[in-house]
C-alpha cells in the first residue's frame, strides 16, 4: 500500500459505485442491508441547520476522501466534520501514524491533501451525497438531512493565508467554484446514460433524477470547528473565533483540550482506571489553555456569536498528548484517544456545562462508542463523532448500529433544548466507575493463532484454534443462543467428556483468543458451556453418543482424575468394556479433593461422573498403587491408560527457622478435608502468582483465626498468570496484593524477609523478568 493519496475523479467514482452496486450490493464495501433509510421525517437541530441522526465520523481519516464520507452516509453518518486543514498543505506524514489496537493512538493531525484537492474531496463527497440519497430513498422530507462541518487550524495568521481564504470561501459557497460546476455537470451527464437505471435497478426514478443538479445547494458548510495546536494562548483562539463568526459567518465550535482538567485529575483518572502506563508530562497541562483563562474566554465569545447573530460552542475534546515510548509509532510525542478519553472528556464536559449551566451547546468526539453515545444525546449533547470507534474490527458498520440506537430518541422529539446538567453529571460519575473504560476490560490480550493462514480460505476461529481440544465453539454457542441447549451439549461431548467440569474450571483460552475482544468484549464461552451443560442434561439422551458396537475387550483405566475419566468417556464411547481403577474413594482426582469447594460444586462433578458411568464405564475405588501392567494383562485387560497426576509440588527455596510452611497442594488437600482442623495464625503470606496461589489465598481467608492474607508475587499484577477473573475474586474478599516481592528466609518469630524487585526485558513468555 503507499502512503500518499491519490484522489478518485468524480466520473471514476459514479462508474465505481455503479458497478459495485451492481455485481455485489454493496457500495465502498458497505452491503446494501446495512444501509441507514430513514423511516421518518424526524431529524434534530444543530445551530441554524438540520440533520436525520446526530451522529458522525469526526475530523479524521473517515472524513478525508469522498469513498470515505459515503461509507459513513450509508451506515448513518449525518454529521460529518470534515478532515482539519491549514496553511501547510503538502505535509508528507511517517507511517505508520495511527496506533488503534486499544486506546488510540496517532502522530498525524491535519489533511495528507493539499488545499484544493481536500476542497475538492468535500464538493465530490457532497453532490455524491445528495445523489445516492435520491436514488436509495434514505430520506423521506424534502428538509436538509446531513451537515459538512469544516474544521479548520491551527492560527489566524494561517487561516487568513489566500489559499486558506479561498477553501473557507468556496466551501461557504461553492456556486461559482470550477470544480464544483464541473461536477455537477457530469453527474447529469452520467444520469442521461441509458445503462444508468439498469445498472443501479432504478428505471422509475430516472426522470426525477435529471434535475438533481440544479437542487443540489452550493451552501457545502455553514459551520466551522476550530483546531488550534496545544499551548496555543487563549488571545489567539478567542481571536480565531471572532474572525470565523464575524467575517466569515460562520456558527463556529472552538475545540478544546483535555488539559484543562487540570494534571492532577487527568493523571488519577488514568490510574484508577488502570492506565497508569500512559506518560503525560505535567509541563503539557500547565503550558496549555487554563480553566479561568477558558471560562472567561467561552463567555465573552458567546456574548460575541449573539451580537453578530451566529451560533457559538465547544468541541470536546481534543486528543491528549503524551509521551512516546516507540516501538510502534513515530516521533516522541503521540495523541491519546479511544476509550480512556471517554471518562476524561465526559468529565470535562460535565464541569463546562454546570459552569454555564446547560446553555453551552457541546460537540461531543471523546471517546463516543455503541456503547454510551445513547446516554451521551439523552443528555442534550449533538452532535457526537466519532474516530477511533470506526477503526475497530466492524468498522464503519459501528456507526449503523449507533445510529439505529439514536433514532427512537429522535423520533420522539425528547431532544432537550439546553444539556441536562444533573444527567450529564451522573454519566460523568459513573463512567469512573464502569468496567468498559478500565484497561483491564480489554487488557494487553490480543486475538491471534499460532500457524500461518493459508492463501486462500484463511477465515478461522481463533477461538476454536486456541483450545487444546479444538472444541466446535461458535456452533455450540450458536445452538445455546437458539435455546436448543440438548443440541449444544450433544455437540460438546463430541470433543469435551466434562462439560460440567469445565463449565467452571477450564482454562478457557478460547475467551482470551475471542474475537468479540474489540467489540463489547470476549464471550463468556466458559460460562455459555456451563448453562448448555445444566439445561442440555435435561434433555441429552446419553445412549444417542454411545456405538452400536459393543466390542469384547477390556480396557483398564489407571487414575479417576480428569485425564482417566477423560479417556474412560471415549474409549466406552467407542464399545470398549472400561474399568478405571481409583486408589481414593471417589472419583474426581485434584478435582475433587484439592480444587477448593467455592471454585466448583460437587454437583458439577456428580454429573459428568454419572454420565461417565451411564456408558458402562466400571469404577473400582481403594485399589493399591502398587499395580503391574503384567497383572492387569493377566486378567484380560489389552489396553492399559495411565493417568496418574503429577502431584509433586516445586520447593520454595526459603531459609531460616520456621516450618510452618505448607505446599500448596497439601495446603488445599487439607482444606477441602476439614478447614476446621487447620491453624495457621492470624496472617498468611501465599508465595505465587497462579490459579493455585490465588486458590489457596481464598482458602485461607476462610479458615476460623485468619484475619489477612497477602500474595506475595516477584512480578507485578500485569504479569500474573492467574485467571483474571480469580484474581479479582481474591481481593473482592479481601486478600492483599504485594507485587515485586521475592521472599528469601521465615524467622520463628513470623518474620518473612522478602527482596525488593524491579520488571527487566521480557522473558520467553511475553511477560517482563524479574530482577
Amino acid at each position: 500500500m503507499g502512503d500518499i493519496m491519490r484522489p478518485v475523479p468524480f466520473k471514476q467514482l459514479l462508474c465505481w459505485i455503479a458497478e459495485e452496486y451492481r455485481s455485489q450490493w454493496t457500495i465502498f464495501g458497505i452491503p446494501e442491508s446495512q444501509f441507514f433509510i430513514k423511516e421518518n421525517g424526524k431529524s434534530i437541530q444543530i445551530f441554524d441547520e438540520s440533520c436525520a441522526t446526530p451522529v458522525g465520523p469526526a475530523a479524521g481519516p473517515h472524513t478525508q476522501l469522498t469513498q470515505n464520507i459515503i461509507a459513513a452516509y450509508l451506515v448513518g453518518g449525518r454529521f460529518f466534520e470534515l478532515k482539519t486543514v491549514q496553511k501547510l498543505d503538502s505535509l508528507r506524514f511517517e507511517k505508520p501514524c495511527i496506533d488503534a489496537r486499544d486506546e488510540g493512538y496517532n502522530t498525524e493531525w491535519s489533511t495528507e491533501l493539499s488545499l484544493e484537492q481536500a476542497y475538492n474531496e468535500y464538493a465530490k463527497a457532497w453532490i455524491l451525497l445528495h445523489f445516492i440519497e435520491a436514488v436509495f430513498d434514505m430520506h423521506v422530507t424534502t428538509k436538509q438531512s446531513f451537515i459538512f462541518n469544516m474544521s479548520v487550524g491551527y492560527d489566524l495568521e494561517g487561516i487568513k493565508t489566500p489559499g486558506m481564504d479561498s477553501f473557507i470561501n468556496s466551501l461557504t459557497d461553492a456556486s461559482g467554484h470550477p470544480l464544483f460546476k464541473r461536477h455537477l455537470e457530469e453527474l447529469s451527464s452520467f444520469i442521461r446514460d441509458t445503462n444508468f437505471s439498469e445498472i443501479l435497478h432504478i428505471k422509475g426514478k430516472v426522470k426525477r433524477l435529471e434535475n438533481i443538479s440544479r437542487t443540489i445547494s452550493p451552501y457545502i458548510a455553514r459551520s466551522v470547528t476550530l483546531s488550534t495546536m496545544h499551548g496555543c494562548p487563549p488571545k489567539e483562539i478567542e481571536s480565531i473565533c471572532k474572525y470565523l463568526m464575524e467575517e466569515k459567518r460562520l456558527h463556529t465550535f472552538v475545540k478544546l483540550n483535555p488539559t484543562l482538567l487540570g494534571y492532577k485529575l487527568v493523571r488519577k483518572i488514568l490510574d484508577e482506571l488502570g492506565f497508569s502506563y500512559i506518560n503525560i508530562k505535567e509541563s503539557t497541562f500547565t503550558n496549555d489553555l487554563q480553566w479561568d483563562d477558558a471560562i472567561g474566554m467561552l463567555k465573552r465569545l458567546s456574548k460575541v456569536a449573539t451580537e453578530c447573530g451566529r451560533n457559538f460552542g465547544v468541541k470536546l475534546s481534543n486528543t491528549l498528548r503524551t509521551v512516546n515510548p516507540g516501538g510502534v509509532l513515530p516521533g516522541e510525542e503521540m495523541y491519546l484517544s479511544g476509550r480512556i478519553l471517554f471518562p476524561i472528556t465526559i468529565t470535562l464536559a460535565s464541569r463546562l456545562s454546570r459552569e454555564f449551566e446547560g446553555t453551552l451547546p457541546i460537540s461531543y468526539s471523546g471517546g463516543a462508542s455503541q456503547l454510551n453515545i445513547f446516554r451521551i444525546f439523552e443528555t442534550g449533547i449533538k452532535p457526537i463523532t466519532v474516530a477511533t470507534e470506526l477503526l475497530k474490527p466492524g468498522g464503519y458498520l459501528r456507526m449503523a448500529e449507533m445510529a439505529r440506537k439514536l433514532e427512537p430518541i429522535v423520533e420522539e422529539k425528547r431532544q432537550p433544548e439546553v444539556i441536562d446538567v444533573e444527567k450529564l453529571d451522573r454519566l460523568a460519575e459513573e463512567a469512573l466507575r464502569e468496567n468498559y473504560y478500565r484497561k483491564d476490560w480489554r487488557g494487553t490480550k490480543k486475538v491471534f493463532i499460532e500457524r500461518e493462514l493459508p492463501l486462500t480460505d484463511c477465515y478461522v476461529a481463533p477461538c476454536v484454534l486456541s483450545c487444546p481440544i479444538r472444541q466446535d465453539i461458535p456452533e455450540y454457542i450458536r445452538l445455546a443462543g437458539d435455546g436448543q441447549y440438548d443440541k449444544a451439549l450433544e455437540l460438546i461431548y463430541l470433543k469435551n467428556p466434562l462439560p460440567n467440569i469445565t463449565g467452571y474450571i477450564c482454562d478457557h483460552q478460547c475467551m482470551y483468543n475471542c474475537t468479540r475482544l474489540d467489540y463489547e468484549g470476549e464471550v463468556s464461552i466458559r460460562e455459555v458451556k456451563r448453562i448448555a451443560a445444566e439445561q442440555g442434561k435435561i434433555t441429552y439422551d446419553t445412549k444417542s453418543c454411545v456405538t452400536t458396537e459393543q466390542l469384547d475387550t477390556k480396557v483398564a483405566v489407571i487414575g479417576a482424575g480428569s485425564a482417566g475419566l477423560s479417556a474412560a468417556f471415549f474409549v466406552a464411547k467407542a464399545g470398549f468394556k472400561v474399568t478405571v481403577f481409583e486408589k481414593q474413594d471417589s472419583p474426581g482426582g485434584v478435582i475433587t479433593y484439592v480444587m477448593p469447594n467455592f471454585r466448583i460444586p460437587a454437583s458439577a462433578i456428580e454429573k459428568d461422573i454419572s454420565i461417565i458411568k451411564a456408558l458402562g464405564v466400571d469404577f473400582k475405588f481403594g485399589e493399591s498403587e502398587d499395580f503391574s501392567i503384567n497383572d492387569l494383562n493377566s486378567k484380560g485387560y489389552k489396553y492399559i491408560f495411565i493417568g496418574i497426576g503429577a502431584e509433586v509440588s516445586r520447593k520454595l527455596q526459603l531459609t531460616g527457622d520456621n516450618n510452618n510452611v505448607y505446599e500448596t497442594l497439601d495446603f488445599l488437600r487439607s482444606f477441602n478435608k476439614d478447614s476446621g482442623a487447620l491453624n495457621i495464625g492470624r496472617r498468611v503470606a501465599v508465595i505465587g502468582g497462579g490459579n493455585t496461589a490465588v486458590d489457596s489465598a481464598r482458602s485461607a481467608l476462610r479458615i476460623d483465626g485468619v484475619e489477612k492474607v497477602f500474595i506475595i508475587y516477584r512480578r507485578t499484577e500485569d504479569e500474573m498468570p492467574a485467571d483474571r477473573e480469580e484474581y479479582e475474586r481474591a481481593l473482592e474478599e479481601g486478600v492483599i496484593f504485594k507485587p515485586l516481592l521475592l521472599p528469601e528466609s521465615f524467622s520463628k518469630t513470623g518474620i518473612l524477609k522478602c527482596r525488593k524487585m524491579t520488571l527487566g526485558t521480557p522473558d520467553s513468555s511475553g511477560r517482563r523478568r524479574p530482577v
